[in-house]
C-alpha cells in the first residue's frame, strides 16, 4: 500500500493534518517523506508508516527524487489546486513599534557623593505605657466535621 510516490496525510506529530509524499521505503516500518517544504510545510524526514494515512493519488517519481521534481509531479497531476495546496504564508514580520513617549517625572536630587542623608530615628513610645494596637478580627469558627462529633 505504501510505495514510492504515494500521497499520504500525516496523522501524528507536529506536521499532522498535512500532505506528504513517500520518497523512499526504508524498511517495513519506516519511510522517507517530504512535503515538499515550500508547498505543504513538511520537511524531508523519516516517518513511521503508522503515522501516515495513504490517499488514493500517487505521483510518478523516482526513489530519492529531489523536491523540485516532486513539485513538477504535483503540477502534472493537478493536485495543487485539487487539494488546495499552495505556498504557506510566512509568519507575519515583526512590526517595529514606535517608542511611546513617557512624561518626564521630576527626579529626586541625590546628595553629593560622600554625604549621606540623615534619617530621623524612630520615635519610641513613652516609657511605661503599652502601645495599643487595633485588635485583629477573629475568623468565625467553623462547625466541627461530623466525624469529629462522633
Amino acid at each position: 500500500m505504501i510505495e514510492v510516490g504515494r500521497l499520504c496525510l500525516k496523522i501524528a506529530g507536529r506536521e499532522s493534518g498535512r500532505y506528504c509524499v513517500v520518497v523512499k521505503k526504508m524498511d517495513e516500518n519506516f519511510v522517507m517523506v517530504t512535503g515538499p517544504m515550500e508547498l505543504t510545510s513538511v520537511k524531508r524526514r523519516r516517518c513511521n508508516i503508522d503515522h501516515l494515512e495513504p490517499v488514493m493519488e500517487t505521483l510518478n517519481i523516482k526513489s530519492d527524487a529531489p523536491d523540485s521534481e516532486i513539485l513538477k509531479a504535483y503540477q502534472r497531476a493537478n493536485l495543487i489546486t485539487k487539494l488546495g495546496l499552495g505556498p504557506r504564508k510566512a509568519k507575519a514580520a515583526k512590526v517595529e513599534k514606535k517608542p511611546v513617549e513617557k512624561k518626564a517625572e521630576p527626579r529626586k536630587e541625590k546628595p553629593p557623593e560622600g554625604k549621606a542623608e540623615k534619617r530621623e530615628p524612630k520615635k519610641k513610645p513613652e516609657s511605661g505605657k503599652a502601645v495599643k494596637r487595633p485588635a485583629a478580627k477573629k475568623a468565625a469558627k467553623k462547625p466541627a466535621s461530623k466525624r469529629a462529633k462522633k
